[in-house]
């Protein structure tokens, strides 16, 4: 069903260029844990381990068929929206949990493509953090990155793969990943987006943890209280005494992570609006019978009871 409310591209303060750097990195530190923990009781597990298994059986489990599994191209998953990290770290994590593999930075550069061999990560965005994928990449060596700024709508994805994993860009397909990023585009930049991702790219995933539905809006204020909730173990973790002021005294972090919530849930699209945007973005996505020459899935998850839902839009070329 259709929301009520149409889709409007709204202000956000995180956006902003004037937005202190400080409050947007404990911003999108909190997004990030908003992402990779779980609640005991009212979550069953957390958005990222839910991303993980889509992804499992919506892209992995669907690669096409070889006389030889060691001939197939595996996939290789690039954040184009990375932030500071994000979830991204944390999907390959769970993602590779149960592949067999040595764990060493020489592994992730073999040619075994086979079901048990890992899932190679990349992180790039406009604005790199560079330190903080340096941190996550010498956690795995699964997961690299790309130090210069890359620009979704003009992406060259084998030129990232050379220079992240030195592989070929025909040795791998590429899989976007969007992490609670599309809706920040307007129509234009995300037609631009998605006519780069045709033409370079096998696919694309879109994860937002909101829609234009009253459920979100209430979910967008339990996450608001548990920013409250969770301040002084983060101001002390992070040694960080000005996250309690900015949180009680002057509640500028609880008010930014609501506000921009409920934005959010203003410009995030459904999956027939981003399907209307694939058919008019300019690139040729039609085979000669006029069928479409990309399949889009899409669902929901509840991630957080009892209105959280994890909205997915998976979206590949057919082979």
């Amino acid at each position: 069903m259709a929301p009520l409310i149409p889709r409007m591209h709204v202000f956000e303060i995180d956006d902003q260029p004037w937005f202190p750097p400080w409050f947007r990195g404990r911003v999108q530190a909190a997004l990030t844990r908003a992402w990779v923990m779980r609640v005991p009781v009212v979550q069953s597990a957390s958005p990222a381990s839910l991303v993980a298994g889509i992804l499992k059986k919506e892209v992995l489990a669907k690669a096409p068929q070889t006389s030889s599994k060691k001939t197939q191209k595996p996939w290789i998953m690039i954040d184009f929206c990375a932030g500071g990290g994000g979830p991204t770290p944390s999907i390959e994590a769970i993602l590779n949990a149960d592949t067999k593999d040595s764990e060493t930075p020489e592994s992730s550069e073999s040619s075994d493509t086979s079901e048990s061999a890992p899932t190679k990560f990349v992180l790039t965005d406009l604005h790199p953090h560079v330190d903080d994928w340096a941190r996550a990449a010498a956690a795995s060596p699964h997961v690299r990155y790309a130090a210069q700024p890359v620009d979704a709508a003009a992406a060259d994805p084998a030129l990232i793969l050379k220079e992240a994993y030195s592989v070929s860009g025909d040795s791998a397909r590429v899989m976007r990943l969007f992490n609670l990023a599309f809706h920040h585009f307007d129509d234009p930049l995300a037609k631009a987006i998605l006519k780069n991702t045709v033409e370079t790219s096998d696919g694309f995933g879109i994860f937002e943890l909101q829609d234009r539905s009253f459920g979100a809006f209430v979910t967008t204020l339990i996450f608001g209280l548990g920013i409250l909730l969770t301040a002084p173990y983060y101001a002390y973790k992070w040694r960080s005494p000005m996250t309690l002021v900015f949180t009680y005294l002057i509640p500028v972090l609880p008010f930014v992570l609501v506000f921009d919530g409920w934005m959010s849930m203003l410009r995030t699209r459904t999956p027939d609006e981003v399907e209307a945007l694939l058919r008019t973005c300019g690139a040729d996505t039609l085979a000669a019978d006029g069928s479409s020459t990309w399949e889009l899935r899409s669902g929901e998850i509840r991630h957080l009871w009892p209105c959280g839902y994890l909205k997915w839009i998976v979206c590949t070329k057919k082979v």
